[in-house]
């Protein structure tokens, strides 16, 4: 996610250094420490300003949740919900997802939430897509065998791609819809999401069951896409 830079990030930051974790690496395994009675450990990448992070902390406040965004400037507003909110069941790591089995442990995660990803349109940039399949097997080494991973996006073309995806590496997929709110608003929603879905945009969702998988060769690249 890109927003503007902000000139008072780090004291904004500070006032919300309750719920950012900055050595993350130190919980390793140990994420439940933070809330010991909890049933589940819940990861969101790429968790933007958090509005979907934070109503989903406090409709579930059994559940550990764990929201990563690379961008600092989003973190910080999302902190802000929860400190606004009073929850005690989030924290928010501002890191690159492409990391996540430095600061997971194999099979930690029972839950994994992908919203509103990047799509990252041109084949050339395909590698980037957290649905691309080395994403997938990382996903797949750090969440719970038949544990799973939730994809919601608007963009069409990365929810064809990425189910293809999810097919080549062997992963079930479940409840897949191509117009989630067709009939209603279903489940919680992101901010960007109440904006598509206002215009109208069909809003695709579906659950992958996770499980181990030998990571399938990487397409060689035409010329065209050099």
């Amino acid at each position: 996610m890109r927003m503007r830079k902000m000139r008072n990030l780090e004291p904004r930051m500070a006032a919300c250094s309750a719920y950012r974790i900055e050595d993350a690496a130190a919980h390793k395994g140990a994420w439940r420490n933070l809330k010991p009675d909890c049933t589940a450990l819940w990861v969101e990448v790429g968790c933007g300003k958090g509005k979907f992070t934070a109503e989903t902390a406090a409709a579930n406040p059994d559940v550990l949740l764990i929201a990563v965004e690379r961008c600092r400037e989003a973190v910080v507003v999302a902190m802000e919900k929860a400190k606004a909110m009073g929850l005690t069941n989030v924290f928010y790591i501002d890191m690159d997802v492409a990391n996540i089995e430095e600061i997971f442990a194999g099979f930690e995660i029972d839950r994994l939430f992908i919203n509103f990803p990047d799509p990252w349109p041109r084949k050339k940039n395909a590698k980037r897509r957290l649905t691309y399949r080395t994403f997938l097997d990382k996903y797949c080494r750090v969440v719970k065998e038949n544990g799973e991973i939730h994809f919601k996006t608007d963009n069409a073309p990365l929810f064809e791609f990425s189910v293809e995806e999810f097919a080549a590496c062997g992963l079930e997929v479940k409840n897949l819809t191509r117009n989630l709110h067709e009939n209603g608003i279903v489940g919680i929603m992101t901010g960007y999401e109440e904006k598509f879905h206002a215009l109208g945009t069909p809003i695709n969702r579906c659950e992958i069951v996770c499980k181990p998988f030998i990571l399938p060769p990487v397409e060689k690249k035409t010329s065209e896409e050099e």
